[in-house]
């Protein structure tokens, strides 16, 4: 099996990332439950606005695409600005949404079973609410969503501290880290022996 984490962060590598940490852990429980992952960082792409697969003129979202749909498990990794997703998260969205016209031969989405998982860092509130948008979100391009999809943390309202900051992974965020790995992985094992039947 294998597992895709999409880090919406701003920055491009190698600036440090809360967001990219935090995709790193995930994949550290993914790899101790089987599963081989990979962390790639958006902003390291030349993804252009859009609603297709592919926006032509040097776009590079085809290149993450098939990334994705070679993933068991899709993880979307983003800090909290103003209250939201970033930027580059939402882009990520826009580009999944072309793949409601995508089919295989027997009419269901390419994403269908598929599992996917969201990982929200920030120092303001607002991590149920970016995650219930990127739930809905990802539901919405044919992902299923495993009991407890989200880990994340966020700091103290109107200060200065990175999750990348503390000493050490809070249990809080290591306890529900381990539990969005566990419940994906087990999800995406079902669905690959069972897949959803055509519609």
């Amino acid at each position: 099996m294998r597992a895709l984490s999409l880090v919406c962060s701003l920055n491009a590598s190698p600036t440090p990332s809360s967001s990219h940490l935090l995709a790193e852990q995930i994949m550290t429980e993914l790899d101790d439950l089987g599963v081989q992952g990979e962390v790639v960082r958006v902003a390291d792409f030349d993804v252009r606005p859009g609603v297709e697969t592919d926006m032509g003129d040097g776009d590079q979202w085809p290149r993450l695409r098939e990334r994705v749909l070679e993933a068991d498990i899709l993880v979307l990794a983003t800090p909290i600005w103003l209250g939201h997703p970033s930027s580059i998260c939402q882009r990520v969205l826009e580009r999944l949404d072309a793949e409601l016209s995508e089919t295989d031969d027997e009419g269901r989405m390419l994403t269908y079973d598929k599992v996917a998982a969201v990982a929200v860092v920030g120092n303001e509130d607002g991590a149920h609410k970016v995650s219930a948008d990127l739930f809905q979100g990802l539901n919405d391009v044919g992902f299923s969503l495993a009991p407890g999809a989200v880990t994340y943390w966020v700091g103290e309202a109107q200060q200065g501290t990175d999750y990348q900051d503390l000493e050490k992974t809070p249990d809080a965020v290591r306890k529900t880290t381990r539990t969005l790995a566990v419940n994906a992985v087990h999800l995406a094992r079902r669905l690959k022996e069972h897949p959803y039947p055509p519609g």
